[in-house]
């Protein structure tokens, strides 16, 4: 606005109104159009009343045309508004429907195993620069919490504890090349077990290693937990068979396994304190 005063328009067309009220005073004071002087001072500002008449016109479409960009900027910003509810409202359902999946998966393996305990927790924290997708997890020792405890996502194994501090623990993932686990094919009953390493890892996958060459495990094979260690119950849901593949160092073969869960976006775990 300040610059509006400023501009050299607006001080042209200021002049001429000037100029116009003064034109308009002599007329009034020399009648309507009875002498000389009346006859000249309308001639003279004809002009100038047809000027500032256009210039008029112009202000009112100026503002008029800033009323309505506001108008319009404010329908914007409720659009913007009524959006983001929208999206925060979609993140809210999207959470609900896999915190229901999560209960539903959960449940089932209750009924299967009523003899099973577990604590549920919240996945606090994640390692980015971490390849194998580490994540820690809202409870620990006070919960009864600890190392090698077996962590859940339904009917899935998705990694065990790996540190355990008072309130919160460390969860290492099936993608881990520290990971392992007596595994078996549901079909075959082919026994061996499950680890992870780098180059699997990034793109979210584990294997299931040493696998005779006539292995029959093929693609869309299941494989689960053998239950041949103390921490890791049989039967738990490891993922499914996407290829079988040539060991680089030795004779035998491997399956590549992507697991039943993505584990870059669980948000909560079922962690088995005893079974």
């Amino acid at each position: 606005m300040k610059n509006l005063f400023k501009n050299t328009r607006f001080k042209i067309v200021t002049g001429i109104i000037a100029l116009l009220l003064v034109g308009a005073l002599l007329a009034t004071i020399a009648g309507r159009g009875e002498t000389v002087q009346s006859a000249v001072v309308g001639t003279v500002f004809a002009p100038c009343h047809y000027v500032a008449q256009k210039v008029a016109n112009g202000i009112d479409s100026l503002f008029g045309t800033v009323k309505g960009d506001a108008q319009y900027e404010k329908k914007i910003d409720e659009l913007n508004e009524e959006i983001g509810d929208l999206r925060s409202q979609l993140v809210d359902y999207e959470n609900l429907k896999n915190q229901n999946a999560l209960y539903k998966e959960f449940l089932e393996l209750k009924e299967e195993n009523p003899e099973f305990k577990f604590a549920e927790a919240s996945v606090i924290g994640r390692d980015g620069a971490d390849i194998y997708k580490s994540f820690t997890i809202s409870k620990g020792s006070l919960g009864g919490i600890k190392a090698g405890n077996a962590v859940l996502w339904g009917k899935y194994l998705v990694g065990v504890v790996d540190k355990v501090y008072p309130d919160y623990s460390v969860v290492k993932t099936v993608l881990d090349s520290t990971f392992n686990v007596s595994a078996y094919e549901i079909l075959s009953g082919e026994i061996s077990y499950v680890t992870g390493n780098a180059k699997l890892a990034r793109d979210g996958k584990c294997k299931m290693a040493n696998l005779s060459s006539s292995t029959k495990i093929s693609y869309g094979s299941i494989i689960c937990t053998a239950g041949l260690s103390t921490s890791v119950p049989k039967g738990l849901l490891i993922g499914t068979v996407d290829e079988i593949d040539d060991e680089p160092t030795d004779i035998s073969s491997y399956a590549v396994i992507t697991p039943g869960v993505e584990i870059e976006d669980i948000t909560s775990v079922f962690i088995l304190t005893d079974f």
